[in-house]
């Protein structure tokens, strides 16, 4: 655990509307439960990073190439970032979330020191220094820490949305507990998204996840999760230059709900909320497609391609929760197939990492 002191002022208000979240309700679900949540939030996570890989980062630009996007599809040759990219193919969305998963459950739970060894090997992996979809803060981060900066402050600029989109594995330790969720989060954004944006946004992906842990749990518990974790997170890390996450997410629901159609939706969503680098827009747009698909995992994806900009960042964080609340039974099979067929996807051997999260709850009930 982090260590960290958490105000609990919010946390207390939003229990009014997650009324049904306790430890103890959550410590009765089965591992059969358990096995079908985690597996849906860990393949939900690389499906929606996979599906949207090949948008591109404008919806008119993606809807002329393809219309919609309704399977996984290659990289087209003209992709600023993913050119090159197979169908079905993960990108650092998935990756980084899988390494952190693995170096969490090889030291027994979230760390510092696991965080940072997770992010430095799959940076050397891939060839970080000359990757093109390495993300500006991340890419500080790890260089600060090789520099032999302290972790705690080596993420100290990062501001965009490479805390949100590795973190859900984070919610994934603490099923029906989004306030363990949050302190962990904490520590697992600092070694290089540091700022109180950076933090918010993670911590609302990490407690949504977590409630969506919940047997019980809701798409409107969803929603009040991430707020809470948004509004938590922004009390912590380097004061920084930001929207309001949980802003952004109440105004990206709102625009979900809207009777219009769902490029009209989409439109307006890449328009007032955004979808670039930035993980105020990134987290917000990814709880609108959420919203906009009703928490089903496949049309969770599609609707993130078709919204375009960071795609399958949007897609892996909205994909992630969904898989979470429906679980790996709502998926078509023939998902999980396809990425267990992609060489990138079948090294991190995703089945493992399952039982091993499962096992590290149940070591901790």
């Amino acid at each position: 655990m982090s260590g960290h002191s958490i105000d609990h002022s919010f946390a207390l208000q939003s229990q009014k509307i997650i009324t049904h979240i306790t430890r103890g309700s959550a410590d009765s679900m089965t591992a059969e439960s358990y096995l079908n949540k985690i597996l849906g939030g860990l393949y939900g996570q690389a499906l929606g990073d996979a599906w949207g890989m090949p948008a591109y980062f404008d919806p008119d630009q993606t809807w002329e190439k393809f219309g919609w996007i309704e399977e996984f599809l290659p990289a087209p040759d003209d992709h600023e970032v993913h050119r090159g990219l197979p169908a079905g193919r993960i990108t650092d969305d998935s990756e980084q979330a899988f390494s952190l998963a693995r170096e969490y459950i090889a030291a027994g739970g979230v760390t510092l020191d696991a965080t940072v060894r997770a992010i430095v090997a799959w940076y050397d992996r891939t060839g970080g220094d000359e990757s093109r979809y390495v993300g500006p803060s991340t890419r500080r981060g790890v260089q600060a820490l090789k520099r032999g900066e302290d972790p705690r402050i080596a993420g100290r600029a990062g501001d965009t949305n490479g805390a949100a989109m590795r973190i859900s594995v984070v919610g994934l330790l603490h099923p029906g507990d989004p306030m363990g969720a949050i302190e962990d989060a904490i520590t697992s954004c600092l070694p290089t998204h540091g700022t109180n944006v950076a933090i918010s946004g993670g911590c609302a992906v990490a407690a949504a996840v977590a409630y969506a842990m919940h047997p019980n749990a809701t798409l409107d518990g969803v929603i009040a999760a991430g707020m809470m974790g948004a509004e938590i997170g922004r009390q912590h890390g380097t004061h920084w230059i930001g929207a309001s996450v949980t802003r952004k997410i109440e105004g990206a629901v709102a625009i979900a709900r809207k009777g219009t159609d769902e490029k009209a939706r989409l439109r307006e969503l890449y328009d007032v909320i955004g979808t670039s680098l930035a993980i105020t827009e990134t987290v917000g747009a990814a709880f609108g497609v959420l919203v906009m698909a009703n928490g089903d995992p496949k049309r969770t994806a599609i609707l993130s391609a078709a919204l375009s900009g960071d795609a399958d960042t949007v897609g892996a964080i909205a994909c992630a929760i969904a898989g979470t609340l429906r679980g790996i039974e709502a998926f078509d099979p023939a998902i999980p197939q396809t990425l267990d067929r992609d060489s990138v996807f079948a090294w991190y051997n995703v089945p493992q990492i399952a039982t091993g999260i499962q096992g590290l709850i149940d070591k901790n009930k």
